[in-house]
């Protein structure tokens, strides 16, 4: 993962760490009296991937105020791979938000107890299906299923999800590397991939980066 080193974007990480994580969990009962103050353009530097979960608000989690971050949320947070034909609301988004908004990161943000990704680890996928959506939706992180389950088999239920909660983070940010833009964002270093992991039982918040090898894109 190229870091992006710049005093500003130094400043965008310690947002997102753990430690500034923790010391605004301290303060989550204070009561805001004033309205905020509401930006009246757009120029978020964060692109948030969160599960429609209620209990995981990404703005409350990491106390992100209006304009400081374009999110996206879906059942289990995932991004699916490039797709012009298919899923074509994330590309838009992703889109969207790289090449118009011109976020610096992409993050991508799992959680524990994941109703999508417990879906994920338990539909038996053998043929027959039981939701019109959701299995097929879920499927698009199942190697994340298919590592986690070759590494922690004999491993109880409810650890195999924690296990995929957070594989699956990493599954989408490598689904991310296949769209064009974020590719040459990352290989420009104008664009940064964030994987976290919010445990709302434990109440702590993890932060990790991916690390890939790029190339230009060439033009033929």
């Amino acid at each position: 993962m190229p870091h992006l080193l710049t005093p500003r974007h130094s400043i965008l990480l310690r947002r997102l760490s753990p430690a500034s994580f923790t010391s605004r969990r301290r303060n989550t009962t204070r009561i805001r009296h004033s309205t905020p103050s509401f930006p009246k353009a757009k120029a978020p530097k964060f692109m948030v991937f969160a599960c429609s979960d209620s209990r995981v608000c990404p703005s409350h989690v990491l106390d992100f105020q209006p304009g400081e971050a374009f999110v996206v949320r879906n059942v289990a947070n995932m991004v699916p791979p490039f797709d012009q034909t298919k899923y074509s609301g994330v590309g838009a988004a992703v889109e969207y938000a790289v090449l118009h908004l011109k976020v610096e990161y992409i993050v991508v943000i799992g959680h524990s107890a994941c109703g999508g990704i417990k879906g994920l680890m338990s539909f038996p996928y053998d043929g027959t299906t039981s939701t019109d959506f959701i299995e097929d939706w879920v499927k698009v992180c199942y190697p994340a299923r298919t590592k986690v389950l070759a590494a922690h088999a004999n491993s109880p239920f409810p650890d195999l999800c924690t296990e995929c909660e957070k594989e699956a983070v990493n599954v989408s940010l490598g689904h991310l590397l296949t769209y064009p833009f974020v590719r040459d964002g990352l290989v420009n270093k104008t664009l940064g991939l964030k994987g976290g992991y919010y445990d709302f039982v434990k109440g702590s918040f993890e932060l990790w980066g991916l690390e890939y090898s790029l190339s230009p894109s060439l033009s033929v």
